[in-house]
């Protein structure tokens, strides 16, 4: 048991651990080793295109995330707490619809509404940043929902009643019960959308236009052409960033819950 556990870690991280070594490779030829260099991650620092691309992804992924967890808690917050009502089943369909669609549907569903926008009411004005961050912002909302509904169900419904029973108002008990008990859901709704939206190649690639190639359309360009060092200084860079992220997170939690 042991050694196939090791053997399917070794055949997930393995290649994450070559693609490190490899970009401090001083060559350019995946076959040979040349030395060691830090060269790539200079080239890296110094092209405009992957910062820009990189600088703008984040912004994308801030602003859809932020849309899609506002949008997301109240969808599922009148999942959770409204009961039945009118619609409620087609309501669900259509939230759970970008979760089990082709990322291709959903891209070129998105692109045909914003070309029939464009031409009704002249609104986008093209497609750049606004509609990924649009795209994204729509896909990520049903996720954003699943974790909310959770929450809440999980939650229950308790110690929203005893606040109303002691005269509390609804926003009152909203603000100080509900979304303390969401905040978990939140964060984590919000994290998932951004993570998303960082990740997003085919949906970008249908609303996005010129001067808006986010960081994964831009890598993607780059290895139709042959993978070179900088992408995996870029890469090495990105699993830094999340193993650093991850450990804080993990020493953070047992802080705050000791063994």
């Amino acid at each position: 048991m042991i050694v196939w556990l090791i053997a399917v870690y070794a055949f997930l991280y393995a290649p994450i651990a070559f693609l490190v070594a490899l970009s401090f490779n001083d060559s350019r030829l995946v076959t040979s080793w040349a030395g060691f260099s830090t060269r790539w991650y200079v080239a890296l620092w110094n092209d405009p295109a992957m910062i820009d691309a990189a600088l703008l992804s984040l912004r994308i992924a801030t602003v859809s995330a932020t849309m899609a967890t506002i949008v997301g808690s109240a969808a599922g917050y009148a999942l959770a707490r409204f009961g039945r009502f009118r619609g409620r089943g087609l309501f669900e369909a259509l939230l759970a619809a970008p979760l089990v669609l082709p990322e291709v549907i959903t891209g070129l569903s998105l692109l045909l509404l914003f070309v029939a926008l464009e031409q009704t009411i002249g609104w986008p004005a093209g497609r750049g940043a606004g509609t990924v961050t649009i795209a994204h912002a729509s896909v990520s909302v049903a996720y954003v929902t699943v974790v909310i509904r959770a929450r809440l169900a999980e939650a229950g419904t308790a110690l929203e009643d005893a606040a109303a029973d002691l005269y509390a108002p609804p926003w009152a008990v909203f603000a100080r019960i509900t979304v303390p008990l969401m905040a978990p859901a939140l964060v984590s709704g919000w994290l998932l959308s951004f993570t998303l939206s960082m990740d997003d190649v085919v949906v970008a690639s249908f609303t996005s236009g010129p001067g808006a190639s986010t960081l994964p359309m831009v890598v993607f360009s780059a290895t139709r052409l042959g993978v070179t060092p900088e992408i995996y200084a870029l890469a090495t860079v990105i699993v830094t960033v999340a193993a650093s992220l991850l450990t804080l997170a993990g020493w953070r939690r047992r802080r705050a819950f000791p063994t």
